[in-house]
């Protein structure tokens, strides 16, 4: 793909995601506070990839990956987490304990391992290798974990108000971290398994 093709695609999918992130500001579910929290993490990534573009460019799988899961962010902010329609209709159809839209994104946040592994590969002395791919998992998971403590810390800050529960989403679960980090597990292996396989012999991450 040329330079130019990648950037224009790159472009468009930019400008998908500040589509939807403009719906998602229109009357956010709970409110702008939960907004906030939710979709805050997600503008800061992208500010600093546009601000890097030129010194950091990703390939353009690794663009759609961001894409998918800055959108499902803004998402789970307009709405939050436990009340995604599409989830809270196949909670009742199928007489659920919990809307899952939050594990079900939790799950697809492991294909941050494939940016990972890129960054490594292009950014650091690292090659393609299993090595790399277990430092990327590590490195995702980190993340996530990070993220699980700013959701405690953040029931300290807030007191456990209304805004801290909608952010938190737990739905009355007491495992919901536990479940969360074992779920972008789950969906990181998989990545690099999916990977290992649909690039095997092509010499590509």
């Amino acid at each position: 793909m040329s330079g130019k093709k990648g950037s224009s695609i790159h472009f468009f999918l930019l400008f998908v995601v500040i589509l939807v992130l403009i719906w998602s500001l229109i009357k956010p579910e709970e409110g702008y506070l939960v907004l906030m929290m939710e979709v805050l993490p997600s503008v800061l990534v992208l500010v600093f990839l546009i601000s890097r573009y030129n010194q950091l460019r990703l390939t353009t799988v690794s663009y759609v990956i961001i894409t998918l899961l800055v959108i499902l962010t803004f998402i789970g902010g307009h709405y939050s987490y436990s009340k995604v329609p599409l989830f809270t209709w196949v909670k009742d159809y199928f007489d659920l304990q919990r809307n899952h839209y939050d594990r079900f994104g939790h799950f697809l946040k492991g294909l941050m391992v494939i940016v990972i592994i890129e960054i490594l590969v292009r950014k650091t002395a690292l090659s393609k290798s299993k090595t790399t791919n277990f430092i990327a998992l590590c490195i995702t998971l980190a993340i996530g974990a990070f993220y699980e403590i700013i959701e405690w810390v953040s029931t300290k800050i807030g007191k456990e108000g209304k805004a801290t529960k909608d952010f938190l989403g737990m739905q009355g679960d007491i495992w919901d971290a536990q479940w969360d980090m074992t779920l972008l597990l789950v969906g990181s292996i998989l990545s690099l398994i999916f990977t290992k396989i649909l690039y095997k012999g092509m010499g590509k991450i």
